[in-house]
């Protein structure tokens, strides 16, 4: 047996396993520690009972169960046993079982001891999986109040292990040294993508493999996004007929057969490995001398906004290009082609953010229900989601009757939580096996856990679930199974694991809408307009059908799968259902909610009754006598949209709140009367007088005086009228309105009728000068004055000479302040 870099400090790190029953080792890809660990620990007896090793991905966990048993010249099943969904290879000898995470979550909650379990090994845990931090966190209080004999590793190639160890209670950290030889990194000379050539990824990619594989010897491992990627890659390098070439894909949809031909070495053809990220680390791969990466990663996002999740490609961290990079210094000497320049390496993040902190909390939510936690804080773990993405999660489960009001898990909840699947699904299975159509739901929950079964046999046509249906049944009845995709025949194991875990039996009546609605509620769909391609969902958001698409003829539909952005999502699985089976099926998620408001379109109240699910109005009427407070509110809800200039303001209604206005800005204790304090408090000083009136064209009936006059009490009326009054009556007895929105009170009047006056006239309590425009006979301003005697004494007798001789008829005295006012011309002779 070779000897491998962690060789050297395991005697040391199973002496502080011993000792404390806690530690992190951090080693680097390549230096062994998934291969020579757990034996270790078997080997030497660190514990009695049995060792359990987390694995992030069911490749990784088939290959390490493999190259443990290897080592002891067994097949999986002996001593090394392997334990994942759908697959269990254990038996009474077992000693060391690698399980994917999920499956340890499934352990401690059907025994919160772990009995028989001595050792728990969380491998590869930097990649931050939420199984993985839901698993410590289950373990870490399981060691301490029930077990505290059990002891805990965790392993990790670039984790921040200083927060891993202090997680562990101050766990003693041992690092390893790697094994690996140097790689030459060769960058684009400038960025592959041009907008105006609009260069495909595949195309990309493929040139540069093509390159790679021209100037190199040795095996290649491609990196890639996704299954489709790799698909592309795959046809465009055929294309080329290099020869003594084999393309083996690598991802983890694919069946065990398939992952293995791409592990295992090759000897008489060059092995060309397309991947996607779970090549990274959790697997060692032969003879890989040269790396092509693409320098994208697919993630999984999840949107509180709109609670849906959807797989988005990023560009990929630093660490994540540091550990493709070194897969090529395995075995010797390397190179590494990467799909950018040197300039575009700075924007890379340095780490890849954990999934916490962007995927769906749904299930994580209804696993930490079943421990009995009250919420994912009462956990121990490295990070914590926002509160949004918690509060989605808790709503999401609420409406699937999985938690109480209280967020404590009911027995309904229980069920879901022992089906290992999403809850939704897990609850549409539930609810399929009491009310028929078994078969469809598993057929549907099996479509929507491995994907599209036509887009992966390259078929177009429309969205809709239904057609997915049909297809998977002509395979499955045929017995045609031979011809379907190859990584497609897991979706014919789920079918009958799910009809024999849930029980289901027969088709039923039920429609695919129907049996989707159950799990997707809040997704149900209304057509904005008929024959549109945009529906409004039941969570307020929006999706859109592709343009052409069958499905356009569905008033309702619901939306399994969807891509995009929050405002109008792009929906990419979907089926047809009746307002029949809404009203039947979700009578008790429907209300009915009556709403009086104002319509801006036709500038009036609308009152209807409408049967609402969500924000879906699945039916409207008439509200007759609708309450005079409510009808008022709407109306005062029209004002203030439209603004005040709707209301009918009389020039009496515009001088009286400037009289107020005034006396409140000399620091008089007087409501504010401008438009956005009006505004402000239109329902208390308007909303009396809008009895009776829906339409804004009504509001002319309001006395809009006696509405703003009511603002004020007696003791400020009596103020008002004796300090800002509405008139000044000159010497004639004419009154003239006084206008004190300029700032500075103003009235008008003909000059000859200020005759005789030796004070000027003033207003407020603090005596302000009225601002007098005096006009000609003919009602044209000659001057304005705030100082009356001052202009009888100087300006007067210049407007007297020019004057005099337009209006001869008009008295204009040497002296005005000693004459008689007057409204009448001179007297005749």
């Amino acid at each position: 047996m070779s000897v491998l870099p962690v060789d050297e400090v395991l005697p040391h790190l199973f002496d502080v396993m011993r000792r404390n029953g806690v530690a992190v080792l951090q080693a680097p890809p390549g230096a062994g520690k998934t291969s020579r660990v757990p034996l270790f620990f078997y080997n030497n007896e660190l514990c009695p009972g049995r060792i359990l090793m987390l694995e992030p991905r069911r490749v990784a966990a088939r290959a390490a169960a493999d190259r443990l048993a290897q080592q002891l010249g067994e097949k999986v099943g002996q001593t090394v046993g392997c334990r994942m969904r759908g697959e269990t290879r254990v038996s009474a000898a077992t000693r060391i079982e690698v399980v994917t995470e999920g499956i340890l979550t499934r352990m401690v909650q059907s025994d919160p001891e772990l009995s028989g379990i001595g050792c728990v090994i969380f491998d590869e845990f930097h990649e931050r999986s939420l199984h993985a931090d839901l698993g410590l966190a289950l373990c870490l209080e399981i060691r301490e109040a029930l077990r505290p004999d059990l002891k805990l590793l965790v392993m990790s190639a670039t984790l921040d292990v200083g927060g891993a160890a202090e997680l562990l209670g101050g766990a003693e950290t041992i690092e390893s040294r790697g094994r690996s030889f140097p790689v030459a990194q060769v960058y684009l000379p400038r960025p592959w993508r041009d907008p105006q050539k609009k260069v495909r990824l595949e195309d990309a990619m493929a040139r540069l493999v093509q390159r790679a594989i021209e100037e190199t010897e040795g095996g290649v491992l491609v990196f890639l996004p996704g299954a489709g990627e790799i698909r592309r890659v795959q046809q465009k390098l055929q294309a080329m007929e290099m020869p003594n070439l084999a393309i083996q894909p690598l991802y983890g949809a694919l069946p065990f057969t398939a992952q293995r031909a791409a592990i295992e070495p090759m000897s008489i053809y060059r092995k060309i490995v397309l991947a996607t990220s779970i090549a990274e680390t959790s697997l060692t791969i032969p003879d890989i001398r040269v790396v092509v990466d693409c320098g994208l990663a697919r993630r999984a996002a999840f949107d509180a906004g709109s609670g849906m999740s959807r797989l988005i490609t990023v560009r990929e961290s630093k660490a994540e290009a540091r550990q493709r990079e070194g897969r090529a210094g395995r075995v010797a000497e390397g190179i590494c082609y990467k799909l950018w320049t040197k300039g575009e390496e700075g924007g890379m993040a340095p780490f890849a953010p954990p999934e916490i902190e962007s995927a769906d909390l749904t299930n994580f939510m209804l696993e930490a229900a079943l421990w009995g936690a009250e919420s994912i804080s009462g956990l121990t773990l490295l990070s914590y989601p926002g509160v949004a993405a918690e509060k989605q999660a808790k709503d999401t489960l609420c409406a699937l009757g999985a938690l109480d009001s209280k967020a404590r898990i009911t027995e309904h909840g229980k069920a879901l939580a022992a089906m290992p699947t999403h809850p939704r699904l897990a609850h549409m299975l539930a609810t399929a096996a009491n009310c028929g159509g078994g078969e469809v739901a598993a057929i549907v929950a099996a479509i929507l856990e491995n994907g599209d079964p036509l887009r992966s046999e390259g078929s177009g046509g429309s969205v809709d679930l239904a057609e997915r249906i049909e297809f998977v049944r002509k395979v499955t009845e045929n017995g045609k199974n031979l011809d379907f995709k190859i990584e497609n025949r897991k979706l014919i194991e789920d079918i009958k694991r799910f009809k024999s875990q849930a029980k289901l039996l027969g088709r039923g009546q039920l429609s695919v809408g129907a049996l989707l609605s159950f799990a997707f509620p809040d997704r149900l769909g209304m057509q904005r307009e008929t024959g549109g391609l945009k529906y409004l969902l039941a969570n307020g958001k929006g999706a859109e059908l592709p343009v052409g698409d069958a499905l356009v003829r569905s008033r309702f539909i619901v939306a399994a799968e969807m891509d995009g952005d929050r405002r109008n999502a792009s929906i990419r699985l979907a089926a047809e259902i009746s307002r029949e089976e809404i009203f039947a099926l979700h009578a008790n998620q429907i209300q009915t909610i009556e709403t009086c408001e104002y319509d801006k379109k036709n500038r009036r109240v609308v009152a209807e009754k409408r049967a609402m699910l969500g924000a879906l109005v699945l039916d409207q009427k008439v509200w007759t006598n609708v309450p005079t407070d409510v009808l008022v509110k709407a109306v005062v809800s029209g004002v203030q949209s439209e603004g005040l200039h709707v209301l009918p303001w009389t020039k009496t209604a515009e001088y009286f709140r400037a009289r107020v206005n005034f006396l409140r800005s000399a620091g008089g204790d007087f409501p504010d009367m401008r438009d956005a304090a009006l505004l402000d408090r239109l329902q208390s000083w308007l909303g009396p007088y809008l009895t009776g009136i829906s339409k804004l064209s009504e509001l002319g009936k309001v006395d809009m005086v006696a509405a703003l006059s009511a603002q004020l009490d007696w003791p400020q009326t009596q103020t008002l009228e004796q300090f800002a009054p509405a008139s000044f009556t000159a010497p004639t007895g004419t009154k003239c309105a006084i206008d004190y929105a300029m700032g500075q009170p103003k009235i008008q009047v003909r000059l000859q009728e200020m005759f005789g006056l030796k004070e000027h006239p003033t207003v407020g309590q603090n005596r302000t000068p009225l601002l007098i425009e005096l006009l000609s006979p003919a009602r044209r301003p000659v001057q304005t004055t705030a100082d009356l005697p001052g202009f009888w004494a100087s300006s007067y007798a210049d407007v007297r000479k020019d004057m005099r001789g337009r209006y001869p008829k008009h008295p204009w005295p040497e002296d005005p302040a000693q004459a008689d006012p007057t409204r009448r011309v001179k007297p005749r002779g």
